[in-house]
């Protein structure tokens, strides 16, 4: 079957996701779209052959949309995602799902009383080659129970409108996703430490910050978010168990020998870094729909867990001490045994 795509926003990653339905995912078609600008509506929809509709209820109510894709401003994601699990139809949102663990509470609430998985967060690094790899090896028992991990989320820069708090809400919430994920554990604790700053960043921002997370296993990740590196975009992870560690590889890449050196490419973007991840993730969405399947990706509870810790970290920040994350028990509904 193709399953039929009704997109509520149609900003940058909007349009990014449109094209990749309509010319890399096979079985998908994008039928409606939808923006709180209807100039930017028709631009995205024109190439691909799509109506364009005058809001998200619409896009959820429409006859010829099977399953919803919501990539709008980040405060309208609960309502979107609460209309499309009412009308029954499989929604993929990109992070945040909401911006209030009280949003994302009703999402799951009203996911749960539907009875079935419909929701599926975009976080992207689950679907990457090497966090797969990762995965494996830790569940595999190859390094032992893991104790340590060490993170790295580095940008070439960010824009004047960047803020402090936006190290964590939206950088590094990719990483609470996939860590959580990578060690099946869940994060109850964040403290921001603060280095000194680099004097390439705007004045207002604190950058770099070291994030230190606990897990309810004891586990200690260290987290260093740098947004002005200045070299390029850089992802790294390591794992540190009692019997070895396992590390993310870096993208592949060829060595270069010229003028006495030997030197790599650094990839200077995370749309060049991801972009396969992207690829797999919808890849996955839209063959689970059409095999009348509940989402395997990150959940609504995922979706619920990452803002709440991210929250917590901005709290971190501001209060400089160390923040619990209060995380509700996990239902049943979600493989928790509450």
């Amino acid at each position: 079957m193709t399953v039929r795509v009704g997109v509520i926003g149609a900003g940058w990653i909007g349009k990014e996701h449109i094209q990749r339905l309509t010319h890399t995912v096979t079985g998908a078609q994008v039928t409606a779209v939808t923006d709180i600008d209807p100039a930017r509506a028709a631009e995205a929809a024109e190439p691909v052959g799509a109506r364009v509709l005058p809001d998200g209820a619409a896009v959820v109510a429409a006859d010829d949309v099977d399953a919803v894709l919501v990539t709008s401003w980040g405060p309208t994601h609960a309502e979107h995602v609460l209309n499309a699990i009412a009308a029954g139809k499989p929604v993929f949102c990109e992070k945040p799902l909401a911006t209030t663990a009280e949003d994302c509470l009703k999402i799951v609430e009203a996911e749960r009383a539907h009875g079935r998985r419909l929701v599926q967060v975009g976080f992207m690094r689950r679907y990457d080659v090497g966090y797969r790899q990762l995965k494996q090896v830790i569940d595999s028992g190859r390094i032992g129970e893991p104790l340590i991990v060490h993170c790295a989320h580095r940008n070439p820069t960010v824009p004047e409108s960047y803020t402090s708090e936006m190290a964590s809400l939206d950088t590094a919430v990719h990483e609470v996703d996939v860590l959580r994920w990578l060690l099946d554990d869940e994060i109850v604790s964040t403290q921001v430490i603060t280095p000194r700053a680099t004097s390439k960043r705007f004045a207002h921002l604190k950058d770099p910050q070291i994030i230190l997370f606990e897990t309810a296993k004891g586990v200690r990740i260290d987290l260093e978010v740098f947004v002005n590196c200045r070299y390029g975009y850089d992802i790294q992870c390591e794992t540190v168990g009692e019997e070895g560690l396992v590390r993310l590889p870096d993208p592949a890449a060829v060595g270069v020998r010229t003028a006495g050196q030997h030197s790599t490419e650094v990839l200077t973007d995370w749309v060049g870094r991801f972009r396969d991840a992207f690829d797999t993730e919808f890849r996955e969405w839209i063959a689970g729909i059409a095999a009348g399947q509940e989402p395997t990706g990150p959940s609504a509870w995922d979706g619920y867990a990452a803002t709440v810790i991210t929250a917590a970290t901005v709290e971190a920040l501001e209060s400089g001490t160390v923040v619990a994350t209060e995380i509700e028990p996990r239902p049943a509904f979600y493989g928790g045994t509450a």
